[in-house]
């Protein structure tokens, strides 16, 4: 689709209309992580919203780490998601941290209190908590409300000096314990925490909550359009009630709806628990959500950020399938990735008219999609190995593979026929031999043809590899819908991953990318690969072999 024919989303029609109206010269958006977990496809979409969106007007975008909350963030952290928003291809025009504001936000909330909008609460967390009320009822004024001024910016001053323990007081807004948003009802502004922060160490020991820092740190920028997911809109009215009340720039909050996949989880909670659960390897397992395990997986950058288009910015709430997204990855590497052929369950054929001393090295296409990848040398000779579930004994009908008496071409190389199947004392097939039919070598155009073509693996030079292949990680597709007597843990797929050996072509050794194994599906070199043990994990089947399920 063109850019004249393409259909506007909404946060694109207020971006168009706040430049034509003269409201900005220039749009700066934001994209402010807590840094306290590793990123998600989720956050994948956020990135990509925000940067493109950006990228798209002549915009930029600031980093901005939301690092409020020194218990639970780290600087590791801080860097997975630098490396995260690098690898998907973007780069942001400056880096913040919510710390650097801690002063400045302390003064506004002094300003706050001078204008009777902010007081220091003696209440206890359980005490705040049932006198807000419920939807149906109205809260109940704290009996600090009516504080005076000097009290409360001694009372306050001396939070900051750490006179105080955990929980002893918190500073609230002041605004309608009445109100019928409960995100109106005196919420708190700063509570004590005494824990190192991973920045401005022991200097602080009260920090501002989310929705106190995060409307100011937007102001403090000048961001234009703070775009943020749809759980955050009952948080606006707030957001806008301390920019209006401190008088600053007025920044305003535009929702979109949070991503939901198909048999994901995507609660950082949940995510956590299955790493320390050890139901996966740790944050970056292929079969995690994260940008990380994604990554880790074969998933490249473009087909993300094709993800992420595709689905668009919607305003409700939504499901999208899991196939889209490994969709998006096929595509863009059936156009970048190299083929190899590999067996995962090898079974042994020898080919009994083929000299025993000959071989020879065949002529094998790189990637029928860019003519560029050029070709490569395959060995063959009298012994090689075929996938198991490439031969069947009693076939029925239509069955194009390799049979008893019945012919197959092999991927580069010549026709086959099988002529005899050798078992074991148990009964299971060893071996096959085969003839084979030297007038139809590969690319001899006046061969005979047949109608199944198999890949192979020549025996004598066949490297040995460990191939994981990772399918999804939950058994049941929409895993907000699970019954409530029911855990998430319960839906794991025992078959999530499946480690075998496998033979594939010595020219694997030299893969550093996404390559396809040929007939199998799309797969990338794992970290953990040596030398000496080369791992490769599968990034998605050839086609999705779920659709009719």
């Amino acid at each position: 689709m063109s850019e004249e024919t393409k259909t506007l989303n909404f946060i694109e029609e207020i971006i168009e209309n706040d430049l034509k109206s003269g409201k900005y010269q220039s749009i700066l958006t934001r994209f402010p992580p807590e840094p306290n977990g590793y990123l998600h496809i989720g956050h994948a979409k956020s990135i990509c919203l925000n940067f493109g969106l950006a990228q798209h007007y002549g915009g930029k975008t600031n980093l901005r780490f939301d690092d409020t909350n020194p218990v639970k963030e780290d600087v590791e952290y801080v860097d997975s998601i630098k490396e995260d928003i690098r690898w998907l291809g973007f780069r942001w025009a400056a880096e913040y941290y919510a710390s650097d504001y801690f002063e400045q936000l302390y003064v506004w909330a002094q300003e706050l209190i001078h204008k009777g909008l902010a007081y220091v609460d003696d209440q206890t967390h359980e005490e705040i908590k049932i006198n807000r009320g419920a939807v149906t009822r109205p809260g109940i004024n704290s009996p600090y409300r009516e504080r005076s001024t000097e009290e409360n910016l001694d009372l306050f001053a001396r939070m900051r000096a750490g006179e105080f323990q955990d929980g002893e007081r918190v500073l609230r807004a002041k605004i309608d314990m009445a109100h019928p948003n409960m995100m109106m009802r005196d919420p708190i502004m700063y509570r004590i925490i005494h824990a190192n922060h991973h920045r401005t160490g022991d200097k602080w020991c009260i920090y501002p909550m989310y929705d106190y820092a995060h409307g100011q740190s937007d102001s403090y920028e000048k961001i234009t359009h703070s775009i943020c997911t749809l759980e955050f809109d009952i948080h606006r009215p707030l957001y806008d009630w301390f920019i209006e009340k401190l008088e600053i720039f007025p920044s305003h909050q535009y929702e979109f709806a949070r991503l939901n996949l198909t048999y994901t989880v995507m609660s950082k909670r949940k995510l956590l628990d299955l790493v320390k659960g050890n139901y996966v390897s740790g944050w970056d397992d292929p079969r995690m959500p994260t940008i990380g395990g994604l990554r880790r997986r074969g998933y490249t950058p473009e087909s993300i950020r094709s993800f992420a288009e595709k689905v668009g910015v919607a305003k409700r709430p939504n499901v999208i399938e899991l196939s889209l997204l490994e969709n998006c990855v096929r595509e863009d590497l059936n156009k970048r990735a190299e083929r190899r052929m590999a067996v995962l369950n090898p079974l042994k054929v020898t080919i009994i008219n083929y000299p025993e001393s000959q071989g020879e090295d065949l002529n094998a296409v790189n990637n029928p999609e860019n003519a560029e990848a050029g070709t490569r040398k395959v060995a063959f000779g009298k012994v090689i190995y075929i996938e198991r579930d490439d031969f069947m004994e009693n076939p029925p009908k239509k069955y194009f593979r390799l049979s008893p008496q019945q012919e197959v071409r092999l991927k580069y190389a010549y026709i086959i026929k099988c002529e005899k199947v050798i078992k074991n004392s148990e009964g299971e097939i060893e071996e096959l031999e085969c003839s084979y039919d030297p007038s139809t070598k590969s690319g001899n155009a006046d061969g005979r043809q047949v109608k199944g073509t198999i890949h192979w693996v020549n025996a004598r030079e066949a490297l040995k590899v460990e191939v994981r292949l990772y399918d999804r990680l939950f058994t049941e597709s929409h895993m907000d819908d699970i019954p409530e007597d029911k855990s998430y843990i319960d839906y794991l797929n025992p078959e999530s991953m499946i480690a075998v050996n496998a033979l594939a072509e010595p020219s694997l050794k030299e893969v550093k990318d996404n390559v396809q194994f040929e007939r199998l599906g799309y797969f990338y070199p794992d970290p953990d690969s040596s030398p000496d043990r080369l791992i490769f994990n599968r990034t998605v089947t050839l086609k999705d072999s779920k659709k009719n399920k």
